[in-house]
């Protein structure tokens, strides 16, 4: 007999099979969606071992809280976002945050110009990816993952006005790593 392909089960199926703590069905849950998760991992992440790492808490977490899941919303969404969580608990335990006044967040703010609209996708996680923990983590969380200033502040145990200065900073310095991509780029093709 030919073994069942990991897309062809039923969600249904993975689910009951992984509360029943079932091994090849936690195999499969595995196999469907680390890959995206780990890209979760990684916006998060200071480095792939670190991404690695909250993978692997992310789905520990997923298997002993799989019985908590009620079918309201998609099963991929309920997942990611125990990934998110995952991640911004890890990114807590290590405190990369720092306030600031708000005159230095005004300054920050009247500095920044969008120019990502010059650059492919991969181009821009590949810079977010260097900016410092903790304004990247607030930064995924704003930009890509929605969260307002007082989510994020709630979650990572900050104020809202935090959030904010760190998204500013965030903003100022790829617009700066931006423009140095920028310029690069377009002196190679210059020549």
């Amino acid at each position: 007999m030919i073994p069942e392909s990991n897309q062809n089960i039923p969600e249904s199926d993975i689910i009951k099979g992984c509360i029943e703590g079932d091994r090849r069905m936690q195999e499969t849950l595995y196999n469907r969606f680390s890959s995206k998760m780990y890209a979760v991992c990684l916006r998060y992440a200071t480095n792939a071992a670190e991404a690695e790492d909250i993978l692997q808490e992310g789905f520990i977490k997923i298997f002993k809280k799989m019985d908590t899941f009620r079918s309201e919303g998609s099963f991929e969404g309920w997942i990611r976002r125990i990934f998110v969580n995952t991640a911004i608990e890890h990114f807590r335990r290590r405190k990369y945050l720092t306030p600031v006044t708000e005159k230095e967040q005004n300054t920050i703010e009247g500095k920044y110009i969008s120019v990502l609209d010059e650059l492919a996708e991969q181009d821009i996680l590949n810079l977010v990816q260097q900016l410092s923990p903790g304004y990247r983590t607030v930064f995924n969380m704003y930009v890509v993952e929605g969260f307002t200033h007082k989510e994020i502040g709630d979650m990572l145990g900050i104020s809202e006005g935090t959030s904010k200065s760190q998204l500013s900073r965030a903003k100022v310095i790829l617009q700066d790593m931006v423009k140095k991509f920028i310029d690069k780029h377009r002196s190679t093709k210059a020549k």
